[in-house]
């Protein structure tokens, strides 16, 4: 694969974390594709694969309406392309992280409120797919837009509400 097509995947990888179907993730991403940044997501995003990567993005759909990345700046050396980009979207619904054990960690109910991040996504090609995926993001940046830091004495009360609910949904969704 030549840089120029790579870069151009790299791109699209991005783009359908934000509105693709099931069938772009197996389209573009390599059948052992591995997301490094799968700590703190549901347990259905950590595993291997298209499908893993498409529960990322149903994680995030979910929670921010208007989802989209802006492409700032696309490098490419070898197998490797760095994808510098902005992260937009409105927070309308409860977002939910996980722990180490995949677990609910905290509830971070909707506030409404737009917001604007910066993230660097680091994309391995092999065989004309993306197979690994690592990123920085500005979540400190994220948080302040979104009101979630510092806290208000009401939002965490909200919250502490929320992650009771998120933690009988996934004990149930386990079950």
């Amino acid at each position: 694969m030549n840089i120029d097509d790579a870069k151009a995947l790299a791109v699209r990888s991005i783009h359908i974390m934000g509105d693709g179907t099931l069938e772009d993730f197996h389209e573009l991403l390599h059948p052992e594709f591995l997301n490094h940044e799968a700590k703190d997501e549901p347990p259905a995003a950590r595993g291997r694969g298209p499908a893993a990567a498409y529960a990322t993005a149903e994680w995030l759909r979910h929670a921010f309406e208007g989802l989209h990345w802006e492409i700032n700046e696309v490098i490419a050396e070898g197998d490797i392309v760095v994808v510098h980009c902005t992260m937009k979207g409105r927070h309308t619904r409860v977002f939910v992280d996980y722990d180490e054990d995949a677990k609910v960690g905290q509830a971070f109910p909707p506030t409404g409120k737009t917001f604007a991040s910066t993230q660097t996504h680091w994309l391995r090609i092999a065989d004309g797919r993306v197979i690994e995926h690592w990123a920085n993001r500005d979540d400190l940046g994220t948080a302040l837009q979104l009101g979630w830091v510092p806290p208000t004495p009401l939002y965490l009360a909200r919250a502490l509400f929320a992650k009771r609910k998120a933690t009988r949904i996934a004990a149930a969704a386990a079950a």
